[in-house]
């Protein structure tokens, strides 16, 4: 009798085993046909990207939905256990299921995407990949400047978008202001420098300016934000040793460094050429020798 019991236990357990096992095996193959049928109907790169991590998840959970059902039987004795595990297990894995969230949210309220330039955590950079814990950052600046890759790869706990603020430079609206400084002598043509770095500001950023604009037009609509110039300004500030001009200006984000270099060169190039006179300012240092006492007495002395 008690072989009887354990070989019809046996092979159920084998039985139900072998389900599982299939039923594991057949999610999976959907989930690698639906996968690979959206580089065929998803072109966009980003919501490809995405419909293959959501598709992924899905196919997680249905295959522990399947488990749970076949030994649901078997489960039945354990649920109070489960529950008070189920407890600690969420207590001390709380910064996972953090940054589970913190992923569902990134993805539904599009915070950033794959390809966006972010501050996350203390760390600036492009984001390569989006994970279920982390966010993978291509990392710049540090002990480089310009908005250059440092060469670094980092990833951050998606827990920080519940804690930190989170930069993005590149989601509605992909462009900055920025400016630069000239310092000119007292005593030049202070009009007509004006009006040569306005020039030259409308012929380097006059395009960003313009899809700025079409872009500042659509965050007008979207949020509660007053309008904004970006066409490029110049104002003048009287300093004690120089008159300085400052040309702020709008620029892509990912060409923020080329165009203050194209800006500077063409100023340079302009002012140099201008028949008017307009001379750079530069910074005197006068050095004085101090002596003590006992040496000028000394010298007197003598």
């Amino acid at each position: 009798m008690e072989e009887d019991v354990s070989t019809l236990i046996s092979n159920e357990f084998l039985t139900k085993l072998a389900i599982a096992l299939i039923g594991i095996t057949i999610v999976v193959v959907i989930i690698k046909l639906l996968q690979s049928s959206t580089n065929r109907y998803v072109k966009d790169h980003d919501n490809r990207y995405k419909t293959r991590k959501m598709i992924n998840i899905i196919g997680y959970v249905i295959a522990f939905i399947f488990i749970a059902i076949v030994y649901s039987d078997q489960l039945g004795g354990v649920t109070v256990v489960l529950g008070f595990a189920s407890a600690g297990i969420a207590f001390a894995l709380q910064e996972v299921i953090i940054s589970i969230a913190g992923w569902i949210s990134i993805l539904v309220g599009n915070i950033f995407k794959t390809g966006d330039r972010v501050k996350m955590g203390g760390v600036k950079g492009d984001v390569i990949d989006l994970g279920v814990l982390r966010t993978t950052i291509m990392e710049m600046n540090e002990w480089v400047d310009g908005d250059l890759y440092n060469g670094r790869i980092v990833r951050v706990a998606n827990s920080f978008v519940f804690k930190e603020p989170v930069y993005n430079y590149s989601n509605d609206f992909p462009f900055l202001w920025d400016e630069i400084k000239i310092s000119i002598k007292y005593g030049s043509n202070y009009q007509v420098t004006k009006n040569l770095i306005r020039n030259v500001g409308e012929e380097v950023t006059g395009e960003y300016a313009n899809k700025a604009r079409e872009h500042w037009h659509e965050m007008v609509r979207k949020f509660l934000i007053e309008d904004a110039v970006t066409k490029p300004i110049v104002s003048v500030v009287a300093e004690e040793r120089f008159v300085e001009y400052t040309l702020r200006y709008v620029t892509h984000y990912r060409s923020r460094r080329t165009t203050k270099d194209l800006l500077y060169s063409r100023i340079l190039e302009e002012i140099d050429n201008s028949p008017e006179n307009i001379e750079f300012a530069s910074s005197s240092v006068s050095i004085v020798e101090l002596r003590s006492d006992s040496t000028l007495s000394t010298d007197k002395l003598q």
